[in-house]
């Protein structure tokens, strides 16, 4: 054995960053940001970023996420040129290899494939677990407990966010730097070393490993070189060969390397793996409620569920684990069966002299936690405004809301990640979007109406103008006819006719005038009350029809074309009493508020059907029958409320299956014209 000297405290001093998102695919699951025990993703612009200084590279995220959005540094391509280059690389192999590599059922075989890679000496890590173990043991004997220290992304999570209890960790390397340190001491310190595993931690754990690669980047390795394990010679690992510690990557491997039992009346041993658990068992550690006992953490359940391990397309990587526990424990009693134990004695005897001790460093990201009231304020902004409203679903990815409020002022999450949050913000959105949507719909309906009218006024302006002159002719001719032509003479009658139907024509062209005229109003201080009167009084009301006026308004006045509205209120009356020729009730009725004014004339007439709403504005469309309407009275009503910058609404009904029957014309103007 040479004799090489050691940095004791080798650990990677670059932060490394191992774990990647593919923006492209990443869908905004926040499964990433739940399973991840550091919280080292921040979520950005609805993308999951992780956080390399915050990052313990548990490799959580990447086993966890459907959609493959997470990805690791891969090291193929420097190992490859290590390998062409001659240099003396060896391949130092976890213990967890028979988990993966179930299709190559011979072990030799396996060592075999590696050879033929290039490396010059394939070893195996589990005699390094040997040598740990014995470490753990002695100082399990010795009455020194403490926190191992032999998975990597535990280490680095206690220096991160447990920086109190650093000192509590065991000062002994992992496996894979003892056997690092094995292998220099036999093949010298210009040996290149690359790691094989299940374990992205590994690829930053220690400036003593050259390079790290997965189990997943060694299959590639193998596919890329056209391996075949048919094709191999079988070959055996590099000495020193391991013992029990073949079995270190279960869960209570550690245990069993150690030959402790895991009866907790004669052992004070404590093993926790996977993110709650270990969690968990920090947090007590912390309280001080197991000071006193050796606490073996695992980041993953075992070794054998590392994020290196090949992905199973088929069944979710949980159902494989016994599976896998099977082939460790098969290979562990195989190897057992067959090891030189005077052979692995001496060995364990002649390397447990070297070094194998460490120390740890504290890197605090805890930073400082917001103030009660900061995390208040970011509460309410989530519409939680009480204990009622924390529901705590952990859909955001956090376990609490006051977690996220926290994760959102430490600026690692947004207020958009609660979904509660967001549904109700979504239903808000959706409200104003169909109030937007009935908006644009009646100003569509408006510019619809304005655009018809502006065109029927300037056609009506061209009718009008065209038939004055030949209508006043006939007018005057008629009448002077009628004059002169006794009355018993049978074309007096005749004659009375033609002037009663000129007549008729004088008053459709003085209509047609009147909707073709264009802000021609007269804005005065009027009385509404008086206006109200006025238009009443205007209209022959007959005997079975009764009229009612109802007066709500607060103040009188408004800015008003008297006279025009009081032929909007007439024409209004008049159709309602048209529409009753059995007779009913009619009430007009004033309200207002500061800016508003409200006219409504309602009867209890026969209604308007259904397919004549859209058409009541249009110019000369009337339900009349003929002779008795000109079609013009509701698009001049139109169009003299419009000048005034109001607004007409009808709401009717005709059908007696619906209820009582009538129709209410609201009319909406501004108390102050707007120009």
């Amino acid at each position: 054995m040479e004799d090489t000297q050691y940095n004791v405290n080798q650990p990677n001093p670059a932060i490394a960053k191992l774990v990647f998102t593919i923006r492209e695919k990443c869908r905004m699951c926040y499964t990433c940001v739940r399973e991840c025990p550091a919280k080292a993703i921040r979520i950005a612009g609805g993308q999951a970023e992780v956080i390399t200084e915050r990052c313990i590279a548990c490799g959580n995220c990447i086993k966890v996420c459907s959609q493959n959005a997470k990805v690791f540094r891969r090291e193929i391509d420097p190992v490859t040129k290590l390998i062409q280059s001659g240099a003396k690389v060896i391949a130092l192999v976890a213990p967890s290899f028979p988990a993966e590599f179930a299709d190559i059922p011979d072990h030799k075989v396996f060592v075999g494939m590696i050879r033929k890679l290039g490396f010059r000496h394939v070893t195996e890590v589990a005699f390094g677990a040997d040598l740990v173990a014995r470490k753990y043991k002695e100082q399990l004997d010795n009455g020194l407990p403490a926190i191992s220290s032999d998975c990597p992304a535990i280490v680095s999570y206690i220096e991160r966010y447990y920086p109190d209890l650093v000192g509590n960790l065991a000062e002994v390397v992992s496996p894979m730097v003892a056997m690092a340190r094995v292998v220099r001491s036999i093949y010298g310190v210009d040996s290149i070393l690359v790691f094989i595993g299940p374990c992205l931690a590994k690829k930053a754990e220690s400036k003593e490993i050259d390079n790290a690669i997965t189990f997943r980047e060694l299959r590639e390795m193998f596919n890329d070189s056209r391996i075949n394990p048919k094709s191999i010679t079988p070959s055996e690992f590099d000495p020193p060969l391991s013992g029990r510690g073949a079995i270190f990557p279960l869960s209570h491997g550690l245990l069993n390397t150690m030959e402790v039992t895991e009866d907790i009346l004669s052992e004070n041993v404590i093993v926790a793996g996977g993110k709650a658990n270990f969690q968990d068992a920090l947090r007590e550690y912390e309280q001080g409620n197991l000071r006193g006992h050796h606490v073996h953490l695992l980041c993953c359940e075992g070794c054998i569920m590392g994020p290196g391990m090949s992905p199973y397309l088929n069944t979710s990587a949980s159902s494989n684990r016994y599976a896998k526990k099977a082939r460790i424990i098969n290979y562990a009693n195989a190897k057992m069966a067959v090891i030189d134990r005077d052979e692995w004695q001496k060995n364990l005897d002649e390397y447990s002299k070297l070094d194998l001790s460490r120390s740890f460093k504290s890197i605090d990201m805890r930073g400082v936690r917001p103030s009660n009231e900061q995390i208040r304020e970011v509460m309410f902004r989530m519409g939680k405004y009480g204990p009622g409203d924390y529901l705590n679903c952990g859909a955001c990815g956090y376990d609490s809301c006051e977690e996220h409020a926290v994760a959102i002022l430490s600026g690692l999450a947004e207020t958009e990640m609660c979904l509660p949050y967001s549904i109700e913000k979504l239903h808000k959105y959706i409200r104003e979007l169909n109030i937007s949507n009935e908006k644009l719909a009646t100003v569509q309906e408006a510019l619809r109406h304005s655009e018809k009218l502006a065109g029927m006024g300037q056609l009506s302006a061209g009718i009008a103008h065209e038939l004055n002159n030949p209508l006043g002719v006939i007018t005057m001719y008629s009448n002077i006819l009628r004059e002169e032509i006794p009355q018993e003479n049978p074309i007096h009658k005749d004659l009375e006719l033609i002037v009663e139907q000129a007549d008729r024509c004088r008053k459709i062209v003085g209509g047609l005038l009147n909707f073709a005229r264009k802000n021609q109003v007269n804005i005065t201080e009027i009385d509404l009350s008086e206006l109200a009167e006025h238009s009443m009084n205007s209209v022959v009301i007959p005997s079975n029809i009764s009229l009612i006026l109802e007066n709500h308004l607060i103040n009188n006045k408004a800015m008003l074309d008297y006279d025009q509205m009081t032929q909007v209120v007439t024409n209004l009356i008049k159709n309602s009493v048209e529409a009753m020729p059995e007779g009913g009730k009619i009430t007009l009725s004033l309200s207002d508020t500061d800016e508003t004014i409200f006219i409504r004339v309602t009867d209890n007439g026969s209604g308007i059907l259904q397919e004549h709403m859209d058409k009541l504005f249009t110019p000369f469309f009337t339900t009349k029958g003929i002779g008795k309407g000109t079609g013009l009275g509701l698009p001049i009503i139109y169009g003299i409320v419009k000048m005034h910058k109001g607004d007409v609404k009808v709401d009717s009904n005709a059908d007696i299956l619906k209820g009582a029957t009538g129709t209410t014309f609201t009319i909406t103007l501004p108390r102050k014209r707007m120009l």
